[in-house]
């Protein structure tokens, strides 16, 4: 099935609450559910997916391969450990979550471990067990010993994406790959909620700060996951049916806004 375009990210989840979310998120009507390994709770997930009354086949659910795992064999026991985990016959979409370790992040040279993370969810991809595979936090270099090594092109690259951190040059060259860009922390982990000329913006548009941001990486041509286990808010970030002009969409784009207070202390919100 095509990703939805707009989806519940499960990052600060606790386990024994995602079910609860899942269910509520697939009531308002999301059909696109990200969790990994990293965050905890695919346990959760996988019942929230299971138990939430819809077809399976109509839901599309992604996971991520732990960042530490570059090694073939530790990745085929880490993919089958999260199809046990979450308790489904199939993942819509798995990623390698990060190009390096998060204790590494940015920094070392993990080609070798990349390709062989990456042929393990080849291998997966081909026995059916995964519909579709990709990869996470990847950059140009990164995409390229993927594609140059690989025989199947990652169908997504899963990137901060954000008013004030928009990577422009990264999502073009995936898209002109063929790359879904799929966009986590659209609302900067919440830092840019004070954010007064985003503010501004939203107010032309009779939107919510969140509900702006979401639809600029809408705009963009990515899939946006905002993060929330707030049925409001989930119903909220689901209310983007307005268009950005071209000038607000420009200003949004050019915007520099990267401080994400204590969130700073994650790999990936530390400007490495």
């Amino acid at each position: 099935m095509t990703i939805p375009k707009l989806g519940l990210g499960t990052w600060f989840i606790d386990d024994d609450k995602a079910a609860e979310a899942v269910r509520a998120a697939i009531e308002i009507g999301y059909r696109n559910i990200d969790t990994a390994q990293a965050y905890g709770n695919e346990r959760g997930v996988g019942e929230g997916v299971r138990t939430a009354g819809v077809a399976r086949e109509d839901l599309f659910v992604s996971t991520k391969l732990a960042a530490e795992i570059k090694d073939h064999d530790k990745a085929v026991a880490a993919i089958d450990g999260s199809l046990e985990k979450l308790g489904l016959e199939y993942i819509d979409l798995m990623l390698i979550h990060s190009p390096q370790p998060w204790d590494h992040f940015r920094g070392g040279d993990y080609a070798d471990g990349n390709r062989q993370a990456w042929q393990a969810l080849e291998e997966a991809h081909g026995a059916g067990k995964i519909r579709s595979i990709g990869v996470s936090n990847f950059l140009e270099p990164d995409l390229e010993n993927i594609l140059e090594h690989g025989n199947v092109t990652p169908h997504v690259n899963q990137i901060l994406v954000h008013a004030g951190n928009t990577p422009t040059e990264l999502i073009a060259y995936c898209q002109a790959k063929d790359i879904v860009v799929e966009a986590y922390s659209p609302i900067a982990h919440g830092e840019i909620l004070t954010n007064r000329a985003v503010g501004a913006i939203a107010e032309k548009y009779s939107a919510s700060v969140p509900q702006l941001c979401i639809r600029h990486t809408l705009q963009l041509g990515t899939v946006s996951l905002p993060k929330t286990a707030n049925p409001d808010h989930m119903r909220a970030n689901a209310e983007v049916d307005f268009t950005i002009s071209d000038h607000d969409m420009e200003t949004l784009r050019d915007l520099t806004e990267k401080d994400y207070g204590d969130s700073a202390v994650f790999p990936v919100y530390s400007g490495t």
